[in-house]
């Protein structure tokens, strides 16, 4: 279908999404944002002009609008997304999401094929630039005189988002912290030592890590979480690869497991059939005391690392990483989830993608614009290459 008929549908004008918002409507893009809170659809488009209709979100009336070729976002809460992507493979539109893809999405792969239809998902932050960094350092690796599958391989990618100015409490929420607490009651699996491991309380897994920037190192808390090794095939890791550690997991402040030592011993002791109801009353608390309040910045930092060692000894060594803040314009959270969905939208848009279910892209040539877009937007990468210990700014 011609880019001229093509609409983008944007579900959910909530403040995580309003720069990828305004950054789609500000390059003229058919954009229709769909909103229940008409006041944040204004909100969000305020000051700006362009080709863009505010719809108050009604099903019938998406359902309606939406045509062959269009692209629909889903910016709502990851359990609805299921029920749009259907809507969209009935409607022969294209759907893309910040979210990890569901069984039900992953369903939903053949038919999209078979209609040509992209339905990109995990194309934000964590999961989604993450991504990005470790196709480009595997790939990087690979190319290297180095790469042999016998070597020793050390891989860690953390995500975390916190206060810029830190406080005892080591965190702030920027909604209901029940979401936090349910996720540490999610078990784990990694590789660590070489062996794969199930980690059933993560605070119990806390290590220090350093983290590289353009000038200077910091020393955070970080942990796994989820089924880490299920992304060893989407990085291009085979399975007769030597990997001693292999974790994908977030990253807190220092001294933030001493911090929350009595919130996870109230999670320990929850009844697992009555988490929302035992939990609640402390994610009350947790949002009266610690939610960011007006004109607070956040901050958000991003590492993927890989160390790789033969008989002992350490022969390839890179990491990339961000260190982002908030501004008065936009949080640092919001900025890096929705901006990197634009560039997911943009894509579809354009026919840059292959047709199915999929997670980020694995092209370094995609990969290396959407960084260098996201770097122009205020977020670069710092690499490091601890081999030659050389720092340089970078957005490759």
């Amino acid at each position: 279908m011609s880019e001229a008929y093509k609409k983008i549908h944007w579900l959910g004008a909530g403040l995580a999404s309003v720069p990828g918002i305004r950054r789609l409507v500000a390059k003229d893009y058919p954009f229709h944002l769909w909103e229940q809170d008409m006041a944040k659809a204004e909100a969000a488009t305020k000051g700006l002009t362009g080709n863009f209709t505010l719809h108050q979100a009604d099903d019938a009336d998406l359902a309606a609008a939406i045509a062959p070729g269009d692209i629909v976002v889903s910016m709502l809460p990851a359990s609805m997304h299921a029920k749009i992507a259907k809507l969209c493979i009935e409607k022969a539109a294209n759907f893309v999401s910040s979210s990890y893809i569901s069984p039900e999405m992953a369903a939903l792969d053949e038919e999209a094929k078979k209609k040509g239809l992209v339905f990109i998902n995990e194309v934000g932050l964590d999961p989604g630039i993450d991504h990005l960094l470790s196709h480009l350092l595997v790939e990087d690796y690979k190319a290297s005189p180095q790469f042999d599958v016998s070597n020793e391989h050390d891989y860690q990618s953390y995500c975390g988002g916190f206060p810029a100015i830190a406080n005892d409490f080591t965190y702030k929420f920027s909604w209901s912290p029940l979401g936090v607490l349910k996720a540490l009651k999610n078990p784990a699996k990694a590789i660590i030592g070489g062996e794969v491991i199930d980690i059933a309380k993560p605070w119990e897994a806390v290590k220090d890590y350093d983290v590289a920037f353009a000038e200077r190192s910091e020393t955070f808390q970080s942990y796994p979480n989820r089924n880490s090794i299920v992304f060893m095939p989407h990085y291009g890791i085979a399975d007769d690869w030597n990997m001693k550690r292999f974790v994908r997991g977030t990253l807190r402040l220092a001294g933030w497991k001493e911090a929350w030592k009595d919130i996870f011993n109230t999670i320990e002791t929850t009844d697992n059939d009555r988490v929302d109801a035992e939990l609640g009353p402390l994610s009350d608390r947790l949002w009266a005391d610690y939610s960011y309040e007006d004109g607070e910045f956040d901050r958000v930092v991003l590492t993927v690392e890989l160390k790789v060692s033969r008989n002992g000894q350490t022969i390839w060594h890179k990491a990339k990483s961000m260190d982002s803040f908030g501004t008065r314009h936009a949080s640092a959270m919001a900025r890096l989830v929705s901006n990197t969905v634009s560039l997911a939208t943009e894509a579809a848009f354009k026919g840059k993608l292959q047709p199915g279910v999929q997670a980020a892209p694995a092209n370094p040539a995609i990969i290396r614009e959407w960084l260098e877009t996201i770097a122009e937007l205020g977020d670069a990468v710092h690499h490091t290459d601890y081999c030659v210990q050389s720092r340089i700014i970078a957005a490759e």
